[in-house]
Order: C-alpha cells, then sequence, then structure tokens
C-alpha cells in the first residue's frame, strides 16, 4: 500500500534499519478512537472474545480502513516483517479522558485484531499478559530479570500454536534507564548460513517451560522450521527453553545461542509509553539490554502473541 493511499497516520523507516516501519497514528485518528470505544471496558473485551473486533474495527474505521491492510502486508513481507506503532499525542483530552492503562490495553487489542488473533497466554489466563520488570525479581525466568541482557529468541516455541507475530507494548515506566528492545532480522545474521546448513537445522528439538509458564506438555520442532514460499528460513529458538537429548544437539544450539549475541547487525530500540513492536515472530529474534539498577525501577508492559487469522485454529498444526 502507498503512503497516498493511507490515512489517519504517518509511515517512515527507523533510522537504525530500514526493516522497521515506524507508523504514528495521527491525534484526531486516536481522539476518534477514543470516543468510539468509551464505552467498552477492560473487562467486557476480556469476557466478550466478539467485542475485540469490534474495537478493531472502530480504530480501523477511523483510517479510512486503511491501517489493517497496511499492517498485515507489512508485518507478512518478509522484507520489512516488524513495526514501531507509536502515536502522536497521548494526553487526557486526546484519549477522551479514558485511563491511559486502559486506553494501551483497547490500542494494542485493536492492533492484534487487525493482524490476527491472539493465542491464550497461559500464563496470564488471558488473550494477552500484563508484567513488570522492577530492580528485584525471584522469577524463573528471564522475563522480569533486570539485570541481565535477554538473550535473542522468538517466542511460542514451546506452545501448540501458531505464533506468527508478536506484540510488545510499553504501558508505563519510572525511573528506567536501558533496557532497550533488542533486534535481529533473521537474514541479518552474518552466520545463518552456517547454521541453516547444519545436521541438526532441522533435528526434532524437544521444547519445555519453567512452571510459571502454566503450559504441562512439551513440543517437538526443528530450529528451522518450514520454509517461506520462496524457500528463505523461518526460525523457532529460545535457549531457555531448548531441552536438547543429546550432546550433538546440545553443542549446535550452544554454538547457535554465542554466534546470535555475538551478531553486530542486532540493533537497540526505545519505546516511549504507549507505544508497541510488532514483529513477524518467525523472521525476527528480539530481546532486551540489560537495564541500570536503580531502586524504584519499574516498567510495565503488555504481551500479545498469535497467528495469522488463517492460522487460527485451536488445534496444533505444523509450523
Amino acid at each position: 500500500m502507498k503512503s497516498n493511499q493511507i490515512k489517519g497516520f504517518s509511515v517512515n523507516p527507523h533510522l537504525k534499519n530500514n526493516r522497521l516501519t515506524v507508523v504514528t497514528l495521527s491525534s484526531s485518528t486516536i481522539n476518534g478512537f477514543c470516543k468510539k470505544v468509551a464505552k467498552q471496558s477492560v473487562q467486557s473485551i476480556e469476557y466478550k472474545p466478539f467485542l475485540r473486533f469490534h474495537v478493531a474495527n472502530c480504530l480501523n474505521q477511523e483510517t479510512n480502513n486503511t491501517l489493517g491492510d497496511f499492517l498485515l502486508n507489512t508485518i507478512k513481507d518478509r522484507q520489512t516483517g516488524a513495526v514501531l506503532l507509536q502515536c502522536e499525542s497521548l494526553d487526557s483530552e486526546t484519549l477522551n479522558n479514558i485511563d491511559f492503562i486502559d486506553f494501551n490495553i483497547l490500542l494494542s487489542t485493536a492492533i492484534s485484531h487487525l493482524i490476527g488473533v491472539p493465542n491464550l497466554d497461559s500464563m496470564s489466563g488471558k488473550f494477552y499478559a500484563r508484567f513488570s520488570v522492577k530492580n528485584e525479581d525471584n522469577s524463573d525466568s528471564y522475563l522480569r530479570q533486570a539485570h541481565r541482557r535477554m538473550e535473542l529468541h522468538t517466542d511460542g516455541t514451546y506452545v501448540k500454536e501458531h505464533t506468527d507475530w508478536v506484540i510488545m507494548q510499553k504501558m508505563l515506566e519510572i525511573d528506567v534507564e536501558g533496557g532497550e528492545s533488542l533486534l535481529l532480522h533473521v537474514d541479518d545474521w552474518q552466520e545463518l548460513d552456517k547454521f541453516y546448513s547444519d545436521d541438526q537445522a532441522k533435528a526434532e528439538i524437544q521444547w519445555g517451560s519453567p512452571p510459571s509458564k502454566n503450559v504441562g506438555y512439551k513440543t517437538y520442532h526443528p530450529v528451522f522450521i518450514k520454509e517461506e514460499k520462496q524457500g528463505e528460513p523461518r526460525m523457532s529458538f529460545i535457549d531457555q527453553f531448548a531441552e536438547p537429548l543429546n550432546t550433538d544437539q546440545g553443542l549446535y544450539l550452544y554454538e547457535m545461542g554465542e554466534s546470535l549475541e555475538a551478531e553486530t547487525n542486532t540493533f537497540g530500540v526505545e519505546l516511549c509509553e504507549g507505544s508497541m513492536l510488532i514483529i513477524n515472530n518467525y523472521c525476527w529474534l528480539h530481546g532486551r539490554d540489560k537495564f541500570i539498577a536503580r531502586k524504584n525501577l519499574h516498567r510495565e508492559l503488555l504481551r500479545q502473541r498469535g497467528a495469522f487469522s488463517e492460522n487460527a485454529r485451536f488445534e496444533q498444526k505444523s509450523v
């Protein structure tokens, strides 16, 4: 879709990487959206799945029905596959006096339902998960641990559902320095060919998860899953949840993790409150840089992950 065919938002390449598209929703778009959804509570969209599509339609209407197609085309395009979505203004008047946190949930719900259908998040029991990062944490995964770098990975390695896309939204932060989002497109990984051509690239790996994820089964798939139509590699990998069953698998995963963390094409993205990253989960790896230690450090995030509509079924499918 050409820029002269869109309405209610602007489009620009990110300064650090042209693959990342910056979409800025205009103040009038946000204000019109807020007026249309003012009667919808967060509880109502949690309880009634069809209301989530209504909320999505309200946002799309404010852009003359151009935003949904633009986002979907961009996320599905392997050459891009990622959007940084932000808002021109988020003051009280623009938000029609909707609570800021509630607005964030409504906005990300609209975006997710314009590009597909979110999976149930077993950790939260909802179609989205909210979680906080603070100065101290005793969790069983790296997600909330502020003082270490969260390594590059994809989401959904340990669940049966397709995880075609991921939304990561910043809702609140206090006394925060550091913690940039890290991104790497699979095609920009300089040692991709080395690991893609290895005998272990298509080996079935066992994937599990810690108790906090509330997923009581294992999944089995290779790191490099079914290719794109033109044969381009797609990845499903996270170092923490891979459970190799032999030395060859273990060493392959170790060397892959080392290579990814040394990759110089990885770049950092700062998000302001109310903005979000929307990425194609199978051709972008993401992570997070470490935070500077501060007593009152607090960041609240919202995450959704799910499937394109054609893949949004409950039974397990081959990815």
